[in-house]
């Protein structure tokens, strides 16, 4: 059986979800249709305080969809593909946290959030007590745009640089690297240890490869425990903790670090140097995260 490789990693306790998609052959991902002026959505956390937004589909909802910068791809869950009556058209292999699986894929003819709409996306379909929600954002619904989230007011704001104020108001502006969509941090030391992050707004917890794990293996002891992919699949982890996280001028301490084997990080070319999926329990701690795609970068701004 042939599929096309989406390259998903994700982790349902919370860990993060990152696609990097080859759509089948004659199929591709519109640009939004523009609003008139800056698209400010109210947002809600889900049980692990991650970001969900209403979306439509067509005239259809709203529905929950979590917020994942961490995806590549949008994503909808079987049960909804089954109520909005999604046949199925191609499949796809998914690499998750704890492995790979054979998904089927289909063609979302429009998806609407906030005043932009979004058509002819391909999104795989998962088991939707494993994503808990209706459906996930990707990346290919946020990219050439800005996105910031207000965690104090609960608002996502969706539009270019110049008309969400430029770098003016935060405290901290860094710029990243760009790598299958996502965009890497280059600047961040967690006990003097260099490492790349990863913003990633699917994950409650963040989760470090086994290279970050054995740079920081004489610095406490690791407790194993298990992660459960969106796939459903489990994979062993060590949780520990980074003392120390400096980024962009911030310090982080006591840090709680899901060491694994994740394909996240082979995917991203990340396994052979110290990195990071920096998850929600970090970015919380700010007052607004913005992450603008089409410049690469990232700004945090603080109420400490």
């Amino acid at each position: 059986m042939s599929a096309t490789s989406l390259g998903l990693m994700a982790s349902a306790l919370f860990a993060p979800l990152l696609l990097a998609q080859t759509l089948p052959h004659g199929l591709h991902a519109s640009a939004p249709e523009q609003a008139a002026a800056i698209d400010v959505i109210a947002v809600e956390p889900d049980r692990a305080r991650r970001m969900t937004v209403p979306v439509t589909l067509g005239d259809r909802g709203p529905f929950r969809f979590l917020v994942d910068t961490g995806a590549q791809n949008t994503v909808i869950s079987d049960v909804l593909a089954e109520r909005m009556a999604l046949v199925p058209k191609a499949k796809a292999t998914v690499i998750g946290v704890a492995g790979s699986q054979v998904v089927d894929t289909v063609t979302i003819d429009e998806i609407v959030m906030g005043r932009r709409s979004y058509y002819g996306l391909v999104a795989p379909i998962l088991d939707s007590s494993h994503i808990g929600a209706d459906g996930i954002v990707g990346l290919d619904g946020l990219q050439g745009q800005r996105v910031l989230l207000d965690f104090r007011r609960n608002l996502m704001l969706v539009d270019d640089a110049r008309a969400l104020g430029t770098d003016r108001g935060f405290e901290i502006v860094v710029t990243a690297r760009r790598r299958s969509g996502q965009l890497i941090m280059t600047n961040a030391l967690i006990d003097g240890v260099r490492v790349d992050v990863v913003i990633d707004t699917g994950a409650e917890t963040s989760i470090g490869n086994r290279a970050l794990q054995r740079a920081l293996s004489r610095r406490g002891n690791a407790l194993p425990e298990e992660l459960t992919s969106v796939t459903g699949q489990k994979i062993k982890a060590d949780i520990g903790l980074g003392r120390r996280l400096e980024l962009g001028g911030v310090t982080f301490t006591n840090v709680k670090l899901a060491y694994a084997d994740s394909p996240a990080f082979p995917a991203l070319a990340l396994e052979h140097w110290p990195a990071v999926l920096l998850g929600m329990a970090q970015l919380r701690l700010f007052e607004r995260v913005a992450i603008d795609f089409s410049s690469r970068k990232v700004m945090f701004d603080t109420d400490w």
